[in-house]
This record gives structure tokens, sequence and C-alpha cells, in this order.
């Protein structure tokens, strides 16, 4: 059972903000421009936005005389997992009477333009050394010329910084806390904070709560040398008492670094903790008995979601619809399932492309699994996992358009029905993660299920989610319609509490994410960020789970 205090910790959490920190521009065999000499080439990057408009984001310096120039400039980007981020780069030769310009201020129709390309970031941070090479084309191919020519090569290298990535692990320790129960021990958790250049003070960690316990030793904390600046910057460790009324009393504190806890740790030392007596300019602490030591400090090195995509992993996209009656008739108008004759898709078909068209770039073949559920294909009993294209024998289509032309062939061979049961389709995708973990595949498979209703199923369905936690798997749910969802919460368990089987197992990791439509399509947060926000965090909770890194 998830504690009270457990439930505080987990709503605290946010994403982390995946960031490609520099995007260097490099360049081979350009264009001559010039009659006495060679092009004086610059770079200038775009970002494609969801109207085909260009963004313009940044211009590099102007290399003289150079074929091959290799530019200093370079552009930080975020990079954000859950979003398509369409790049366009093109390249001119700036004419010798601009050269003491500010490239800001150059007139791009001014120069000679040497060719363009354009890729999306994920392109880039996907290949195992972050650089993706090019063909620099004239622009035409752009506008529907399907032969442009090619004016040379551009190379973009994304650069991530070490320095992000290096982590601290803490175990600490204290002893003779005070009470602050009556009949009782305290309660005793740590909070870690750091403390702002304006002097806020900004929480960065907690521990979980020991019960009665004057003397205790926490389960490690991980603190980020980025998050806190350096690690000579000051920290702040308070030890509370745990009270149910969230009003918890402070027992101590003490003012520190990470450089001090490591030298706290090698010398074998404890600190004392104190209590402040006095506040204002003339602050006064009472240095107390109680005694906080540390028992393990180490650094490592905390690998990132692009660290594992680099080492080769990829993820492999699957798909399950919901074919059962509720649905309503996909040949009327009011139907979930109804194919609009415009070309509008309806909500089954959003929900494929929108998070499609984001996994599409981190699988190579392309070929993805995809069932249906509910239906009674035809002169057969219902059936609740069949695979969508047809056949009896495999369950792949080629591409995200595969997907959608076999969404629309089942819909005019199988009757709907019900009733809703997500158990064999995920024991149905379980399997096949079995299959490349045992292969020893570096692949991670995230299941779309897209369903209207509510599931008839729902132990079983457990069932099935605590034995894929040990999977290199992620499910997805977009729920349409009206339906009550309700039960749908129950699988996300972001409320804290693990998924229990049957016999009584608990769920290692939570691998489900489910959104309801109707709550994100009138709002600024789509349904693919609302869906994807945590698969980057469960693909790391696995690997941390199975203690895989990504080494060569």
């Amino acid at each position: 059972m998830t504690t009270l205090y457990e439930r505080e910790m987990q709503s605290t959490f946010v994403p982390i903000q995946l960031k490609c920190r520099k995007l260097s521009l490099s360049a081979t065999s350009l264009r001559d421009r010039d009659v006495l000499s060679k092009s004086d080439p610059m770079a200038v990057l775009y970002s494609k936005e969801k109207d085909g408009s260009l963004k313009e984001l940044t211009r590099t310096e102007v290399v003289l005389n150079s074929l091959n120039p290799k530019w200093i400039t370079k552009y930080t980007m975020a990079y954000y997992f859950e979003t398509v981020q369409n790049l366009v780069f093109r390249v001119y030769d700036i004419d010798t009477q601009f050269h003491n310009q500010d490239v800001k201020m150059l007139k791009l129709e001014e120069q000679d333009f040497l060719g363009e390309a354009s890729c999306t970031l994920a392109q880039i941070v996907t290949k195992s050394d972050r650089s993706l090479t090019m063909d620099l084309v004239s622009g035409e191919q752009f506008s529907g010329q399907a032969h442009a020519r090619k004016f040379g090569k551009l190379t973009i290298f994304a650069e991530e910084s070490i320095s992000s990535k290096t982590t601290v692990e803490l175990k600490l320790r204290c002893s003779e806390l005070e009470s602050k129960d009556l009949f009782s021990k305290s309660d005793p958790f740590l909070v870690v904070s750091k403390t702002t250049e304006s002097g806020i003070v900004v929480p960065i960690c907690k521990t979980e709560v020991m019960k009665n316990d004057h003397s205790p030793t926490w389960k490690p904390v991980f603190l980020k040398i980025q998050q806190i600046g350096s690690k000579e910057n000051p920290l702040i460790i308070e030890c509370y008492d745990f009270n149910s009324n969230g009003k918890h009393s402070l027992i101590g504190k003490i003012q520190t670094s990470l450089l001090d806890l490591e030298k706290l740790h090698s010398a074998g030392t404890s600190a004392n903790l104190f209590i402040p007596t006095a506040m204002g300019p003339k602050q006064e602490n009472k240095v107390l008995k109680s005694q906080l030591f540390v028992e393990s400090y180490s650094e490592k090195i905390q690998y990132t979601f692009l660290d594992y995509l680099a080492f080769g992993y990829e993820l492999n996209f699957m798909v399950a619809i919901d074919f059962t009656a509720s649905n309503g008739n996909p040949r009327l108008p009011d139907s979930l399932h109804y194919i609009d004759p415009s070309g509008r898709p309806n909500a089954y078909q959003r929900a494929i492309l929108d998070v499609g068209e984001v996994l599409q770039f981190y699988d190579s073949d392309k070929r993805f699994p995809a069932w249906g559920f509910g239906a009674r294909p035809i002169d057969g009993p219902v059936s609740h996992c069949f695979n969508l294209n047809g056949s009896s024998t495999y369950c792949e289509v080629e591409g995200i358009q595969g997907i959608m032309m076999a969404y629309i062939s089942a819909l005019h061979n199988v009757s709907l029905a019900g009733p809703t049961l997500f158990g064999p389709v995920i024991t149905s995708a379980a399997h096949i993660a079995s299959q490349s973990l045992t292969n020893r595949e570096r692949k991670y498979f995230v299941l779309l299920i897209i369903t209207d209703g509510v599931i008839t199923d729902l132990q079983e369905t457990k069932d099935a989610l605590v034995q894929a936690a040990d999977l290199p798997l992620s499910i997805l749910i977009v729920g349409v319609g009206g339906a009550d969802f309700k039960e749908m919460e129950i699988l996300d368990a972001d409320k804290g509490e693990r998924l229990e089987s049957t016999t009584g197992r608990v769920a290692v990791r939570d691998i489900v994410q489910f959104v309801p439509l109707r709550d994100v399509q009138n709002g600024d947060v789509s349904v693919v960020q609302s869906l994807l926000a945590e698969l980057p965090s469960q693909l790391l909770e696995y690997m941390r789970f199975r203690k895989i890194q990504p080494t060569l």
C-alpha cells in the first residue's frame, strides 16, 4: 500500500527535459560561386512549423574561401521526444561586399543560394554518433521536383553535455534524533534543498519516512550536479517528523554542500543538526546532539534516454484497435469508426497518425504489429486479438499508412461485437517483447491501445500488466468517446498504487499511460504530448531494473 507521504512525493515529480546541448554544422564539396576565389559559405537553421512556414533559429559565421567549411557557431536546442521537430538547413555564399556586416543583418535574397537539406531532430539524435550527413539539394525537391540537383553534403552533429549526466548517490543516516511525538518515537524523513542566488530555498529531493526511529538509515537519494550548479554550492538538509495532516515538525537541519558531504564520508565523521531559535538579521541556532552521517557517497554517470538511442535501442510501435459494438455502426456519421469521405480522420485514425508520426523515427524497419479486438471476423467467433491485416500467420504492416489501410479494410471485413477485453492484446505484445529480450535485441516496445469502452476483464488485464512490467514494453491507452474511464485510471497507476496480480504479485514498475481524448483535444497540450510524457522515464526505469548500460 502506498503511504500518504509517498503519494505526496509522487505528485511533485515533473518530466525531465531532454536537451540536445549544441548543434554543430559542417559541409563538404559545396558549389563554387566565386570567379576568382572559392565560395564564402554561411549556414542558416530553421524550424519548420506545422503550417509549413519556416522560423529562423540561427545563422553561422561566414567561412572565407572554403568549399568544405566547419562552422564554429553552435546552436543550443531543446529536444522534445513527444513532438516532431522538423529542421531545414540552407547554405549561402556571402558576397564579398557584405563580409564586414553582422550576419544577422544580411539579406539572404541578396546572397547566392548553395543548397538546402531537411530532417527531424530525432533523426540526428538516434544516430550512434549523433551525427547525420545529408545531400544539399537545389530546393526544387521541396517544391515537388523529384530530381533535384545535389550540391555537396551537410553534416549536423548533436553534442550533449556530460556534466548534465553526473549524479551523486548519497546514503544518509542520523543518530540521537529528538522525539516530536508524545507517545512514540518520531517518524523522520529528510528534505534536501538548494538556495538560489536570490535566496529562495528550492527542494530537490526527499527520502522515505522511517517509522518510530531515532537512528534512521534511509535509502540512497540521487542528486544531479547540474541541478545544484556545482559541488561547492550551498545545500540545506532538513530532518522532519512526518505527520499525516501534512504539518511536519522540524527536528533539525544542517547547511552544507556536496563537497562537505563528500569530506564527511571520507573522514568517517558527522555533522551536528541545529534548530533555529531566532529569525531575522540576528539569527541564532541551537546545536543539537542529533548527528548526520554520510554512509556512502559516489558519483556516477546517470545515462539518459538519448544515450540508449545512441547505443542502438529502437522504439518499436504496436497498435491495438477496439472494434466493439459500442463504437456504433461504422457506416453512420455518429459512429466513432465512421470514415469521413472528406478525408477528415476519426478519433482512431487521429490517435494512430499522431502517435505513429512521432514513434516511426525510432523504428528502423517501420514494420508495425497491428491488432483488433472485440469483433467477429467473417464466418468466425468473436476475437479479442486478431491481426488487423487479415492474415492468420503474421501481424505486421508496413508503415503508418499500412496501419491506416489495414484499419479501414478491417472495418469492411469484421462485425463489431464485444465485450471489451484488453488481456489478449497485452499478452500478444508481451510475447513479442519477451522474444526480443530472449534474443538480446536492442528494442523497447510501445503498444498503443485505442478504445471507447469500459473494460470487462480488469483483473485479467492487471495480471497481464504485472507480467509485462518485467519486459521492455510500455502501453499507451487513448480513450475515445464519452464512456466512463475510471478503470483506466486504475491501470495507469499514476496515483502511486502499483498494480497487483491475482496471486498477490506487485508490478515492478508502472508501464501504462492513459489519456481520455476528450480531456485534451480542446486544450493546449496535445494527445501525443500527454501520452508520451512518461515514456522516456519508463524506458530508463526498465534499463535500470535490468542493469543495462549504454556501452558498446
